[in-house]
Parts: structure tokens; C-alpha cells; sequence
């Protein structure tokens, strides 16, 4: 069975940065786009960050030029470096990835079960 796991959320102050962390277990052979998604209570869920296989990213606006995705293919992981953290930036933040090939076949459309990141003011 495939999964996704986040880690990496915490409480941290403005200002501060903080690395949140996605992997992939499983029997799985490749992964596609893979990416960060966040969302806060009574609000949809919203597009931060995406990377494909060969690296090309992907940012939402507010994001851009502070936090960074990257990915580790071999490991099949995914990261995600914020800086200059704000308070808007306060939101559980999910691992995505759009699909898979796993030896039971392609999966599509995987969710972490999320990772919470508060920024104080």
C-alpha cells in the first residue's frame, strides 16, 4: 500500500523558517508531479508549491521568494523550505502527488494526511 507521510510542522515566529518534509513509501517504481497544498479551517484547500520529475517548479504568489520545493527521486521525497514565515502562512500543509506507479499499478491523485505549521506574530 502507498502512502505519503508529512513531517516538519511546528509552532515558529514570524520571520523564523521552518522545513517541511514529504515521503513516499511503498512499492513504487516512479512518481509525477508531486506537490504542497494548505488549508485552513472554513477555507478550500490551495495550491503552494508543485515539482516535476525533472525539477521544473511551480509557485503560488505569495510564496514566491520564500519558500522553496525540492525533491529527492532516489528516496522518493519532497521538501519544502519556508522563510520569512508570516502569519498568513499558518495552515495545515498536505503532500500531493497527482500519480504513482506502484506494482499493483498506477495510483492517482495521493494525500498525506497533513502537517500543521503556526507562525505567531
Amino acid at each position: 500500500q502507498v502512502q505519503l507521510v508529512e513531517s516538519g510542522g511546528a509552532l515558529v515566529q514570524v520571520g523564523g523558517s521552518l522545513r517541511l518534509s514529504c515521503v513516499a513509501s511503498g512499492s513504487i517504481f516512479t512518481i509525477g508531479v508531486m506537490g504542497w497544498y494548505r488549508q485552513v479551517p472554513g477555507k478550500q484547500r490551495e495550491l503552494v508549491a508543485t515539482i516535476d520529475r525533472s525539477g521544473t517548479t511551480n509557485y503560488e504568489d505569495s510564496v514566491k521568494g520564500r519558500f522553496a520545493i525540492s525533491r529527492d527521486n532516489a528516496k522518493n521525497m519532497m521538501y519544502l523550505q519556508m522563510n520569512s514565515l508570516k502569519p498568513e502562512d499558518t495552515a495545515v500543509y498536505y503532500c500531493h502527488v497527482d500519480r504513482m506507479t506502484t506494482s499493483r499499478g498506477p495510483v492517482f491523485n495521493s494525500w498525506g494526511q497533513g502537517t500543521q505549521v503556526t507562525v505567531s506574530s
